[in-house]
């Protein structure tokens, strides 16, 4: 190669991820439109109301899907093999950007690509988990929103106590094939020490582990931890009613757990993360690189209980503490 042309050639390749971003623009100009790959970790059903939030707030940004904007979604349905099978179909269609959630789609669609930009709506700890080289500046080509799983666990336990004052062993239910989960399962296990909670942990790695993880739980201890991530909440049904056969007073990381019928909540208010990530999406079709975005955290904390669920467990719920909740199902 003459001196010539390799100079070319490595101009090239070093502004390939600088020019990636104006790809937007560039295939508007052709008859494309710009084409977001939606990577749903879990089922359509499930994450409606945040993909809804997310549509609404790129379309009060000026991308309205089918108009101005492509959304292309795949659904992995809690199994994570997909991950990647997702991934690598998102690479081939050479989307603008890839929205995703959770620590493993995200880790899947970065071993996927360095090139296309990835933005999570929640994950628990990115840079526990490698995602990113800092919040502030995350470099590379992913960005988004953290949820703070492992850093609110002791919020988490302590509100778990008031409902259960007799709290002393508790049962921690970890995907241990998640890497956020595991990080969030050591975060639990350190506090109960603290708390001189005896814990315990269940681990799973596919549907099928669910029940005989309740079997292994029932009559020994007196309450339930549950890690957040899409193989849980896939299943989330499934455990709020195994939890209730148990009598296990439980404590989950979304409100919509407690829709499904679990007892109480403590986390990030979904539909709002997917709006801010509509805004990330938003600046990066426009052109700004992901890694110059930092990494938001919420600011807001929900906690969340179902009455019903609580009674028939026979809690008995401070008042103290249904004047702090922000939402009470009955």
């Amino acid at each position: 190669m003459s001196g010539i042309r390799r100079r070319d050639f490595v101009i090239l390749l070093g502004g390939a991820a600088v020019a990636w971003p104006l790809a937007a623009r560039a295939q508007q100009q052709a008859g494309r439109l710009p084409t977001i790959g939606f990577l749903g970790p879990s089922t359509a059903s499930a994450s409606a109301p945040w993909v809804a939030a997310l549509v609404q707030r790129l379309r009060e940004l000026g991308w309205v899907e089918g108009r101005t904007v492509a959304i292309e979604y795949r659904w992995a349905e809690g199994r994570t093999e997909r991950f990647a099978e997702i991934a690598a179909e998102f690479v081939r269609l050479k989307v603008d950007v890839i929205v995703t959630h959770s620590a493993g789609p995200v880790i899947a669609a970065k071993q996927a690509t360095s090139i296309i930009p990835i933005v999570f709506a929640a994950v628990g700890d990115p840079v526990g988990t490698g995602l990113v080289a800092n919040l502030a500046r995350p470099g590379g080509n992913v960005t988004g929103l953290s949820v703070q799983q492992s850093d609110i666990a002791g919020k988490r336990l302590e509100l778990l106590r008031e409902v259960v004052p007799g709290l002393r062993r508790l049962a921690i239910l970890a995907n241990i094939g998640n890497p956020n989960s595991v990080l969030e399962m050591g975060e639990v296990k350190a506090v109960a020490s603290a708390l001189s909670f005896e814990a315990a942990t269940i681990e799973v790695r596919q549907a099928e582990d669910i029940v005989r993880a309740f079997q292994v739980a029932k009559g020994r201890v007196d309450a339930l931890y549950v890690c957040t991530e899409p193989l849980v909440f896939t299943n989330r049904n499934r455990i709020s009613i195994l939890a209730a056969a148990a009598q296990l007073p439980t404590m989950f990381g979304a409100r919509e757990y407690v829709e499904a019928g679990g007892p109480i909540s403590y986390g990030a208010n979904a539909p709002e993360l997917f709006r801010r990530a509509g805004e990330f999406v938003d600046k990066i079709l426009r052109g700004t690189k992901p890694g110059d975005l930092p990494v938001e955290q919420p600011t807001k904390f929900d906690v969340v209980i179902n009455l019903t669920t609580a009674n028939a467990l026979g809690l008995t719920t401070p008042e103290s503490f249904l004047l702090r909740a922000d939402e009470v199902i009955e």
